[in-house]
């Protein structure tokens, strides 16, 4: 090591980098391989991150650790066996109601077109969206009627076996009761200002990220489903629940609203704009008002690299990548920063006692 650190800077980073990018397709690699039991453990971590914060708020009232933290998992798993009972049948309902009937709408939204084609004649416009938008619902009919047959298989693989639900739940137990010493066994081998700022930025970065994303989503789903109920848009339940889900990614929220309006307009026009005005209405509510009492802009990062951070994610983990890709990102730059201010410190340091 003393012999590496005394060739010039150019040729050690030129040496580090081929040995970065071979460790990092090792890393890959085993993740590949490790793809199911890679997804428990990030699963039960997030659950953990999630799940303690309303036990940390039961301590902080005089209630046990150990008590707190078998009723917030009972609190859990009631309410998510009362969604099951409730909303998951209703969610698989309308995802088969929309491929029955999406081709009907196609042929609507084909009508449309049409009449608006010739609308524009009469008024001498030149507008032919007759050439393109065909070709395009065609495929968005055939993209979406088979993502409708695979959704519940997908929702399946995502989550495995009965076995695997039973792991990450165990996992997660573990995680909560005895997370605080599995991350100081991994903590104590860094620097203690590198280790502090991990243990603070952990928190920051994943906690209240997910509990502040979970929030706004599930306000934003509430709010627009009772909205659609009064606008007596079709399918309400579903298509608000999609919105929602695009909420918990960054600039997901937009793409959802643009997809549910785009699919609504199919059926009827003026109806698609309605929602396009009124999910818009209410996200920005959610956004300005809502957000900042919630979320703190706390990452940090550069919209290119927010982007950046979600493809990789997403190629490397799916769903649960395009979940955690923005506060690991926010997580790796945090430590970078303190790194780097902690080496630059110890240059300064070591410059000062030169100097004296």
């Amino acid at each position: 090591m003393q012999s590496v650190f005394k060739l010039p800077r150019w040729l050690s980073l030129g040496l580090a980098f081929p040995l970065f990018i071979l460790n990092v397709w090792v890393l890959l690699g085993v993740i590949k391989y490790l793809q199911p039991l890679v997804n428990i453990v990030i699963a039960a971590i997030l659950l953990a991150f999630v799940l303690e914060y309303p036990i940390g708020f039961l301590q902080r009232r005089g209630v046990k650790r150990n008590l707190a933290t078998v009723g917030v998992l009972l609190l859990a798993i009631v309410i998510l066996a009362a969604l099951g009972i409730t909303v998951l049948p209703l969610i698989i309902e309308q995802v088969n109601e929309l491929a029955n009937i999406l081709p009907a709408w196609i042929d609507s939204g084909t009508q449309q077109l049409q009449a608006l084609q010739n609308w524009a004649a009469t008024q001498q416009l030149p507008i032919n969206p007759s050439g393109l938008l065909p070709d395009i619902l065609g495929e968005l009919s055939n993209r979406i009627q088979s993502l409708s047959g695979r959704i519940i298989g997908l929702a399946f693989d995502t989550i495995g076996s009965l076995f695997n639900i039973l792991l990450t739940i165990v996992l997660t137990l573990y995680m909560i009761l005895n997370g605080d010493r599995l991350w100081e066994g991994i903590l104590k081998w860094l620097p203690q200002h590198i280790a502090k700022q991990v243990r603070e930025s952990l928190r920051e970065d994943f906690q209240n990220y997910f509990i502040g994303q979970v929030t706004l989503a599930t306000i934003l789903a509430t709010v627009l489903t009772l909205a659609f109920i009064a606008l007596r848009v079709p399918l309400n339940l579903l298509f608000a629940l999609v919105i929602g889900f695009f909420a918990l990614f960054p600039f997901g929220t937009g793409i959802g609203i643009t997809l549910v309006s785009l699919l609504i307009g199919l059926k009827n026009f003026w109806l698609g704009v309605e929602v396009l005005a009124v999910a818009v209405a209410i996200d920005q509510f959610n956004y300005n008002f809502i957000a900042p009492r919630i979320l703190s802009n706390f990452t940090g990062l550069n919209p290119v690299w927010v982007v950046i951070s979600l493809l990789i994610g997403a190629k490397l983990l799916g769903v649960l990548g395009l979940l955690i890709a923005i506060p690991l990102a926010s997580f790796v730059k945090s430590v970078a920063d303190s790194w780097h201010d902690g080496a630059f410190n110890i240059v300064s340091d070591g410059e000062l006692a030169e100097k004296s």
